[in-house]
């Protein structure tokens, strides 16, 4: 192979390795979308909470009734928990699924060109 065709190959994979790391930098953005949009509504939920305990505490009649008030919230909040934190579980693995996918289509690529430009191969 000729000095001329390496340098036409190393081109080539400068070129795809930018078009790589602008591939990536749209992956993380997706990623982060997700996980601010996530982390809003989350503060969010935790911002009507605080909110609903206040007014239980200013309107309830009682300690029984407060107590009772503050245990259904409580309930509420954990089962949110509960739905956040299989939702991210989703997220985390769809996460994962991506960055496997952009690694391996990468590897292979990079395969492809060395085999191109190794002789005998």
């Amino acid at each position: 192979m000729s000095g001329k065709m390496n340098l036409e190959a190393v081109n080539e994979m400068g070129s795809k390795a930018i078009e790589n790391i602008n591939k990536l930098a749209e992956l993380n953005m997706k990623v982060l979308e997700k996980i601010t949009s996530r982390q809003m509504e989350a503060m969010n939920f935790m911002m009507e909470q605080s909110k609903r305990q206040m007014k239980l505490a200013t309107e309830a009649k009682g300690f029984e009734e407060f107590i009772k008030g503050q245990a259904e919230l409580a309930k509420e909040a954990s089962q949110r928990m509960m739905e956040e934190s299989k939702a991210s579980m989703q997220i985390a693995s769809e996460m994962r699924e991506d960055y496997q996918s952009f690694v391996q289509q990468g590897v292979n690529a990079l395969s492809e060109k060395v085999r191109k430009v190794t002789p005998g191969a």
